[in-house]
């Protein structure tokens, strides 16, 4: 690295600790790329990898005022930085991947009863009068997203709307049909 570099890194570094704004978006201009791809290549997920960028200099921002900058960059700093951020995550998400499989298993039933699971042929009849009565749109939506299990997103795309249009009438549409059934019952 060159002298004209460290003293560079020196002298934002030394402005960012103060508080210059400007100071700090320099030195994240200069290395947000080596740090995401070191999260990226840590975690293997581009959310996940924003993210612990995004916690690195979040961190680094809070910690400046108290560095001491022992070499020539930045960078080993956040380096280290970006390392513990994505343990951190990584221990996180092992975490709560089990506390969700011990979630699973305590509130799986021990057997399942088939006949409780089966909608009988008049509950159905009315689900689908009330359904067949839907504008087609939504009709579409319901047949895409409750009968054949798309996602929002994916049922948008195939419908050429957007995902808030989905997700609202599906909502609404639920809403509808239990209300109905209900009164019907």
């Amino acid at each position: 690295m060159t002298d004209r570099v460290a003293t560079e890194d020196a002298t934002l570094v030394a402005q960012a600790a103060g508080g210059s704004d400007l100071a700090f978006r320099a030195l994240y201009r200069a290395y947000v790329r080596p740090v995401y791809w070191l999260a990226y290549r840590l975690l293997g997920d581009v959310a996940d990898a924003e993210d612990v960028t995004q916690e690195t200099f979040l961190v680094a921002w809070r910690k400046l005022p108290g560095l001491e900058l022992a070499g020539d960059s930045l960078l080993p700093w956040l380096v280290t930085i970006c390392r513990f951020q994505a343990a951190n995550r990584m221990r996180r998400q092992q975490r709560d991947r089990r506390h969700t499989a011990a979630m699973i298993d305590e509130n799986l039933p021990a057997t399942v009863n088939v006949e409780q699971q089966v909608v009988d042929s008049d509950f159905a009849s009315r689900i689908m009068r009330e359904v067949a009565s839907l504008t087609q749109l939504d009709q579409d939506i319901f047949r895409l997203c409750a009968t054949e299990g798309y996602s929002y997103h994916a049922a948008a795309t195939e419908l050429g709307v957007t995902h808030g249009i989905v997700r609202n009438r599906l909502s609404r549409l639920r809403t509808r049909l239990r209300t109905s059934i209900e009164e019907t019952s």
